[in-house]
């Protein structure tokens, strides 16, 4: 499962609708009279993000904001299809020995990098050596580190061999292939390929000025055939109540809709003639993670009196407008690795105590605030800037916190420093933070001991013997009765530990303009089929 965080929610190119039909309300204008209904050339796409990258080397990302436009400049060797089926990307097809031990990749010919470099087997090589280089900062090598041998059979055809079973061996293959001619025998980390990326995907780097936009223009030689759309630009807007006026005002084409925004202010027939909104289950979740490191919540007791004192129903009537549901784990509903019998601690003030009271949070001080030894029950919940959904849950959490006799602080921080001063050096009490998942449950870079390092994504220190064992169980066997059972346990075992408060699972609401044709819903979202969108030329309003 590549988990990457969300400081945002983008027009994801993963996000999936699996818990339930996909619904939207789409209204795409007539066409003009006197204007072909083929797909033209032309125009550019303008999304708004409340986050900036921090790096377009996707390997050395593990946020939604540099994944986003990574995915724009780079290919796999396999991605998922509109339907979330596993298919060749670089990779024209691949085959699987009967024992599920090779992976044979026919590499694509004439495929070229944005230099017009020629992509070969030597850049897939190169991809995996530096990502299982120790010296690499990457959240990802460990799927990579099954690998027993990797070689090319000759330019176009690269053969990955495992030591024992991989379950996600072949979707560990839709990580970015980087180029080896511009990065062999050079420290990745120091690469100006962090700021001016060179890929082989559907747009090629053009801008980036740091704080307001990143801009992307149309690969001619793509070897799906060029994208209709000419650029696509992502703009720096940190506030969705701004970056929802810059789309009123036609500044913007697309963004993620607030809740509020999507139930009562875009119901207009102004608003809905101009735009198609869309509405469908997302792929991943909200939490409230605890710094495990920290003595206030080493203590399961007081893990679980939070979670207790947390009415989610009501962050999800009055946050997500009913947009949305619980979240009891690290799974979201729908998946085939979801376990529905695992028991989600009850909103119950009164147990909250109990257990603060077990814990020896016993007496409270004049303010109302429970003390011990001298000291009151406090700390800072952590964010990031520009989510306005997070900030609002903070906020309802707060309230509810006091309640029970803890006091909360709330700090918002910007995105890039949210990240590099505090959640990876682990500088923090309690985030509220989201995950974005992929298809297969594998969560051994989240969840397992080994993956606490700074940089890493096990970055609350969870430790827990029997979750180590077990995430090797379910990716080591390709039985899915198996895995199924080692992922229901799993689960079982985070609902007791609670080193997060599983909040919800939000609705993804995108919002684009009607002049942009082309776009379907599928279990995938709207994003795999970017390529084909395109603007009729008599609705074509940004020109080189």
């Amino acid at each position: 499962m590549r988990m990457i965080r969300g400081g945002m929610v983008t027009i994801s190119l993963v996000a999936a609708c699996v818990l339930a039909a996909c619904s939207s309300e789409v209204r795409q204008p007539p066409v003009a009279k006197n204007v072909s209904a083929f797909p033209v050339t032309g125009d550019a796409i303008i999304e708004g993000t409340i986050g900036e990258a921090s790096t377009l080397i996707p390997i050395l990302a593990t946020d939604s904001a540099s994944h986003a436009v990574a995915g724009q400049i780079y290919n796999g060797l396999v991605k998922y299809d509109k339907n979330l089926v596993i298919v060749g990307d670089l990779a024209e097809s691949f085959d699987i020995s009967k024992d599920g031990l090779s992976i044979t990749f026919h590499l694509r010919h004439g495929v070229k990098w944005h230099d017009g470099a020629p992509f070969t087997a030597r850049d897939v090589l190169y991809t995996y050596h530096v990502i299982i280089d120790p010296k690499t900062p990457t959240a990802y090598a460990e799927d990579f580190k099954q690998v027993k041998n990797l070689v090319a059979l000759d330019e176009y055809t690269v053969r990955a061999t495992y030591g024992s079973p991989f379950a996600p061996a072949l979707a560990s293959w839709g990580t970015s292939i980087l180029p080896a001619h511009l990065l062999e025998g050079k420290d990745i980390t120091k690469s100006p390929l962090a700021r001016q990326p060179v890929g082989t995907g559907p747009y090629r780097f053009k801008e980036w000025v740091s704080g307001q936009k990143i801009v992307l223009e149309y690969n001619p030689d793509y070897f799906e055939g060029r994208p209709y759309i000419d650029r696509y630009i992502y703009r720096i807007i940190p506030d969705t109540s701004t970056m929802y006026m810059e789309l009123k005002a036609g500044t913007i084409d697309t963004m993620t809709l607030t809740p509020v925004q999507y139930a009562r202010q875009t119901t207009s027939k102004q608003f809905t003639s101009r735009f198609n909104k869309f509405r469908y289950p997302s792929s991943g979740y909200v939490y409230m993670g605890y710094n495990l490191r920290h003595p206030l919540f080493r203590d399961k007791r007081i893990r679980q009196a939070m979670t207790a004192a947390i009415n989610k129903d009501e962050l999800i009537q009055g946050v997500l407008f009913g947009m949305g549901q619980r979240a009891v784990g690290p799974i979201v509903p729908g998946r085939w690795a979801y376990n529905p019998d695992v028991r989600d601690i009850a909103y119950d003030p009164q147990h909250a105590v109990e257990l603060l009271a077990q814990a020896g949070w016993r007496e409270k001080n004049a303010d109302g605030i429970l003390v011990k030894d001298g000291k009151p029950f406090q700390f800072t919940i952590l964010t990031n800037q520009g989510n306005q959904q997070r900030l609002l849950s903070a906020q309802i959490i707060q309230q509810r916190l006091r309640f029970v006799g803890i006091d909360v602080k709330i700090r918002i921080v910007e995105w890039a420093t949210f990240l590099k001063e505090y959640i990876d050096k682990g500088n923090f009490e309690v985030v509220m933070l989201g995950w974005s998942t992929s298809q297969d449950p594998d969560m051994y870079d989240v969840w397992h001991s080994s993956k606490t390092n700074p940089g890493e994504l096990n970055f609350i220190g969870f430790k827990n013997a029997e979750v180590d064992r077990l995430l090797v169980e379910g990716r080591s066997t390709f039985d899915i009765e198996k895995r199924k059972k080692a992922y229901f346990r799993i689960q079982e075992i985070l609902a007791d530990e609670q080193p997060y408060t599983f909040l919800y699972v939000p609705d993804a609401l995108p919002v684009v303009s009607a002049r942009i044709r082309g776009v379907e819903v599928a279990p995938a979202g709207i994003g795999y089929n970017q390529i084909k969108w395109y603007v009729p030329k008599n609705e074509q309003v940004y020109v080189p």
